[in-house]
């Protein structure tokens, strides 16, 4: 570990030998000052890593030679030591950003751990992240390979993304790899799963089937409804689990948390399917059969959710909740989110409001799109980092904010998932076939079985049959579907872009996220 620069100044320096020797001894090099002129000269010729300075001194006081610092230099951390207790000096200190705050007299542990805090956290939290992964390895082994149901795969998810938070603060790549590799085996077993079960869940008729797109309205959102609380259910499009993750502390903020719940996806994890089951609270084969005029296979003419708020009107009536009073506001671009922000007051004498925000979606398709935001989001990390800038500036957030000193209710959730495809499967079709990188429906289907779920009868997934003999297939954990016309082209240009539709933990474990104001 390289030595740490420290400068300390006091003009009573002499009866800080002992803790200056004590510092040495831990491994710092410590520059000792009795006056702040004399430590600014010093800071100005040679490399600071942490600043201890006392508040009370001769000629120019603390805070006077903190801001002569910050500056010079904004990023130098500096630690007030102080024997001044009062709340105005505290407010000083940290508004002049301060790093941390002693009260003397100091003991030298007292300066040491606020020293580790500042120089070592990093590399600290880095040795204890992996340590503790290490030690939970075996345990996330030991449940991948104990035939988990649907339970069990909610709770394995958030802890493989919880390590993945975790690990992204870690310098340590051979462990990221290891978790990487992990997360991989953990994506072929799920994909066993599904397969397995996928078609007894769509037809369930008992509780032997977990919460799905379809009705998550009914058990999920609708039950918290109350007289005199508005509900605001805002849908994030293609929100993964570890997006939510980056966003949540910028919520957490306004409102106050109450349950970080996940459901499933349904089939194809695409916007026109599973978005159109969530308002309409039907499986995509009843969609069609009910509303034959507004239905659209991914074939035919015109958009494929025009009628969300048609759908959601006919769920509350058919849930018997159609007296009460709601709003659907969809936001495609930064216009309609101004208007958002400038109406949402507004919504607050509804019973519920449902807001369906695109912006992530297009984030994902313009990716694949465009150079810069390929580089601006070229793995997790960055698709994350992206996603949180973008949520702090949005429309949304300020709207949001607007209404948190309200006495309302707050859902979260998205309609699916993405994940970053890296491995080509090759498949024929004829040209009726779709153009979906994660699944495609369509007769004469030539693919690999094992690199695909397959519905040779699109009924048993709760899909309508758009032609006669079409067949379903999804595409499992990373795999995207090329054709072999033009085949390394379309397998360079897509490879590591963030795709959905198919068979994923990323895209079929989401989140849904229940909230209430911190207002009285």
């Amino acid at each position: 570990m390289p030595v740490a620069s420290i400068v300390w100044v006091d003009d009573e320096i002499e009866s800080l030998r002992s803790q200056k020797i004590f510092l040495e001894t831990k491994g710092y090099t410590v520059n000792t000052f009795t006056n702040g002129f004399d430590a600014l000269d010093f800071i100005k010729e040679n490399p600071v890593d942490v600043v201890l300075l006392d508040e009370s001194m001769p000629g120019i006081s603390g805070l006077q030679t903190l801001a002569k610092v910050k500056e010079h230099n904004q990023t130098i951390p500096v630690v007030l030591i102080t024997k001044n207790e009062t709340e105005s000096l505290m407010d000083d200190a940290i508004g002049s950003q301060i790093t941390d705050y002693l009260l003397k007299p100091v003991n030298p542990n007292q300066v040491l751990l606020s020293l580790k805090k500042i120089i070592d956290n990093k590399r600290l939290v880095a040795e204890k992240t992996t340590s503790a992964y290490q030690q939970q390895f075996r345990e996330l082994f030991m449940a991948l390979n104990n035939s988990p149901d649907y339970n069990e795969w909610m709770e394995l998810y958030k802890k493989i993304v919880f390590w993945e938070m975790e690990m992204a603060k870690s310098n340590s790549p051979e462990m990221q790899e290891v978790l990487a590799t992990q997360k991989d085996e953990a994506n072929t077993e799920f994909f066993k799963f599904i397969s397995k079960n996928y078609a007894k869940w769509v037809h369930a008729k008992s509780a032997d089937a977990p919460i799905m797109s379809h009705n998550v309205l009914q058990f999920k959102v609708l039950p918290h409804l109350e007289k005199d609380t508005p509900l605001f259910f805002v849908l994030i499009d293609n929100l993964r689990l570890d997006q939510w993750k980056v966003i949540q502390p910028v919520f957490a903020e306004s409102f106050r948390i109450l349950e970080e719940d996940t459901f499933y996806s349904i089939l194809p994890t695409a916007t026109q399917y599973s978005r159109n089951a969530i308002f309409s609270g039907l499986l995509p084969i009843d969609l069609e059969k009910q509303f034959p005029q507004q239905w659209r296979n991914d074939d035919d003419e015109g958009g494929k959710n025009l009628f969300e708020e048609a759908f959601l009107q006919a769920q509350l009536k058919r849930l018997k909740k159609d007296n009460i009073k709601f709003s659907y506001t969809k936001i495609l671009n930064h216009a309609d989110g101004q208007q958002l922000v400038n109406s949402i007051h507004n919504l607050l004498h509804n019973d519920l409001n449902v807001i369906v925000y695109n912006f992530v979606d297009m984030l994902s398709h313009a990716r694949t799109e465009m150079e810069v935001l390929k580089e601006l989001a070229s793995d997790e990390v960055s698709y994350r980092s992206v996603t949180r800038s973008w949520f702090e500036h949005s429309p949304l957030h300020q709207a949001l904010k607007k209404i948190a000193d309200k006495k309302i209710k707050l859902i979260v959730a998205t309609d699916h998932g993405s994940v970053r495809v890296k491995t080509p499967f090759k498949v024929i079709g004829d040209k009726q076939t779709t153009a979906n990188l994660r699944y495609k429906h369509g007769r004469n289907l030539n693919y690999e079985a094992k690199e695909v779920l397959a519905f040779k009868d699109p009924k048993e997934a709760g899909l309508p049959v758009p032609t006669v003999n079409s067949s379903y297939i999804f595409a499992k954990e990373d795999g995207f579907l090329c054709y072999p016309n033009n085949y390394n082209h379309y397998v360079n240009y897509y490879k590591n872009t963030f795709q959905h539709g198919g068979v994923s933990l990323e895209e079929m474990i989401i989140p849904l996220i229940k909230m209430v104001s911190k207002a009285p």
